[in-house]
């Protein structure tokens, strides 16, 4: 007859396991304005595309986080603004067994890069229900991104020492 209950030592080991799951994916927030509407569509579309992303994230629960992409599309068209986008694309992120560093990574790299495609999707889908042509958003390397305040981070930290 064999014991089947864990030992302290399997449970120690399982608890420490990195796990990174997502539980749910939501639109917290969008917006859409279109200023210059019916009178640009009667001019020659040469769009100019600025965008602006950041992300926050928060503990929600006993490791679970909810992570918040925002993203803002700005679309000119002879330097007057065509439209506006707004999103906030949230999820919620099962993660544990990660020190400090990793979280942090998690949260300010994977999670969002995982939320990035569930945005670009909304994004599109409002444009073109705004009646402007589809806009499709090149892909994002977070992980970069992640990196880059880092080390911005870092080198405002060093100038105020």
């Amino acid at each position: 007859m064999s014991d089947t209950a864990e030992t302290p030592e399997a449970q120690t080991q399982e608890a420490q396991t990195p796990q990174l799951s997502m539980q749910r994916v939501f639109l917290k927030d969008i917006s859409f304005e279109s200023p210059r509407s019916p009178m640009i569509f009667q001019e020659e579309w040469k769009p100019e595309v600025g965008l602006e992303l950041n992300t926050k994230s928060r503990q929600v629960g006993e490791s679970v986080y909810e992570v918040v992409l925002e993203i803002t599309v700005t679309v000119k068209n002879g330097g007057e603004t065509g439209y506006l986008v707004q999103i906030q694309q949230g999820g919620l992120f099962v993660i544990s067994g990660l020190d400090d560093q990793q979280l942090h990574h998690a949260l300010g790299a994977f999670c969002p890069a995982t939320l990035f495609p569930y945005a670009r999707e909304n994004i599109d889908a409002i444009v073109v229900k705004g009646s402007y042509p589809a806009i499709m958003l090149a892909p994002i390397n977070f992980d970069a991104l992640y990196i880059e305040s880092l080390q911005k981070q870092q080198a405002n930290t060093e100038t105020t020492q």
